[in-house]
């Protein structure tokens, strides 16, 4: 069995948005499948149409027969189902102080983890020989699972200076940095489509290059998107962490309008407005934790005083945290009444520590101050590693068609 390209795959059916719509219904039946004329109903298309566009996908082991159902009264008709592991995607989330680098199939599930300390202010060559050093060490990690009889799981094997862990069987062929996974049904190889990039912002996602990163300068100006692709040799998407996540969760459907708020090493928010990620013109919207609530507050890393995120992060550092979540809300609340957005989720590590006592906090803010029925609040129900594998869906949601989820501005960068 071959192994996956080291360069990043094009598969000709993935270019096609009549084929992206078929592929999205297949991701979303699951196991159970599709058959070719719920497919029909679905997309509006018809039924010779569908049939040429399955008959591509199987051909390229994107899908694969699932049995038939039951008869009621004509042809029994043949199940579809997409073969989650003919494409993967890396998902890669650079925080200030550690790296996690993520495998996803086709249908977004983790096939491989990797952890490791991290120092984002380490300059850009090594940054990016880091980053390139754990998308290729995650890539043989899933390799050596996925290639291995049974697969499985490991959790928190140390490996190479970091964390991993990785599920979902299958069958293999042995490589060096590049993986292949069996298509059931079909036989091909899988594909690596990409690497997507989560980090701190500001950033401009369209033109992949970094701003004034909070707390760090000198990444001003940098080509962080151009640079890992020219060293990795494959298409690279890059995006703020808190988008990424928002993009995930979107995907997963948790409401048409909503804020993550993201409290870890900093503070920030992901928007979903209408269904779609909002960016913003220059992909600043979400600066959340910019909001200046108190004129003569401590001073922020932004170079503004009285932040909610110097506030914030303050009360977790000497472990208040009723404080920190009666200033998340105060933030919330002000977001809420500005945007009217359904709910808010939170996560990060800050919140992932004391969940409860975030919830409660936050939601005792949002109650009190109210003008209309009450946001609920709840922790993000993501993976994992929500940002990572938010990420990967820089690279994955547009082979599914999903347009309008990404919002504002070209989502796969070079890719």
């Amino acid at each position: 069995m071959n192994p996956i390209p080291h360069t990043g795959a094009n598969l000709p059916s993935l270019r096609s948005h009549n084929s992206a719509l078929v592929l999205d219904l297949l991701r979303t039946a699951g196991e159970g499948g599709i058959s070719r004329l719920e497919l029909a109903e679905s997309t509006g298309l018809t039924p010779q149409a569908v049939s040429k566009i399955t008959a591509r996908l199987r051909a390229e082991g994107l899908a694969a027969g699932a049995g038939q159902r039951a008869s009621t009264g004509g042809k029994p008709r043949t199940v579809l189902c997409l073969v989650p592991s003919a494409a993967h995607a890396v998902g890669l989330h650079l925080d200030r102080d550690e790296l996690t680098a993520v495998v996803v199939d086709l249908a977004g599930t983790p096939v491989a983890v990797r952890t490791a300390p991290f120092d984002l202010g380490a300059g850009a060559a090594e940054v990016v020989e880091t980053a390139a050093g754990q998308v290729e060490s995650v890539r043989a990690e899933a390799q050596r699972r996925v290639g291995s009889p049974g697969g499985g799981r490991s959790g928190g094997e140390r490996s190479g200076g970091g964390r991993s862990d990785a599920a979902s069987p299958g069958a293999g062929s042995p490589g060096t940095g590049d993986f292949g996974v069996g298509s059931p049904g079909a036989g091909g190889p899988g594909s690596l489509l990409g690497v997507g990039v989560a980090m701190p912002g500001p950033l401009d996602h369209t033109a992949g290059v970094l701003r004034r990163v909070t707390g760090f300068p000198q990444w001003d100006g940098f080509p962080l998107r151009d640079a890992l692709a020219a060293r990795l040799g494959l298409p690279v998407a890059l995006d703020k962490d808190t988008n990424a996540a928002a993009l995930g969760l979107a995907l997963r459907g948790p409401g048409d309008s909503f804020a993550y708020l993201h409290l870890g090493t900093g503070l920030g928010a992901g928007l979903v407005l209408g269904g779609a990620l909002y960016r913003g013109e220059r992909t600043g919207a979400g600066e959340f934790g910019h909001q200046v609530i108190q004129l003569d507050g401590p001073p922020c890393d932004c170079g503004n005083r009285g932040c909610i995120e110097a506030l914030c992060m303050a009360a977790v550092a000497r472990g208040d945290l009723a404080e920190a979540a009666r200033v998340l809300g105060a933030g919330a609340a002000n977001l809420v009444g500005l945007l009217d957005i359904d709910r808010v989720l939170l996560g990060g590590r800050a919140v992932a520590a004391a969940e409860e006592r975030f919830v409660t906090g936050v939601g005792a803010v949002l109650a009190e101050r109210a003008r209309g029925p009450v946001v609920p609040v709840s922790v993000a129900e993501g993976g994992a590693h929500p940002v990572a594998e938010g990420a990967a869906q820089l690279v994955l949601a547009p082979v599914f068609g999903h347009a309008r989820v990404f919002g504002r501005g070209p989502g796969a960068g070079r890719g």
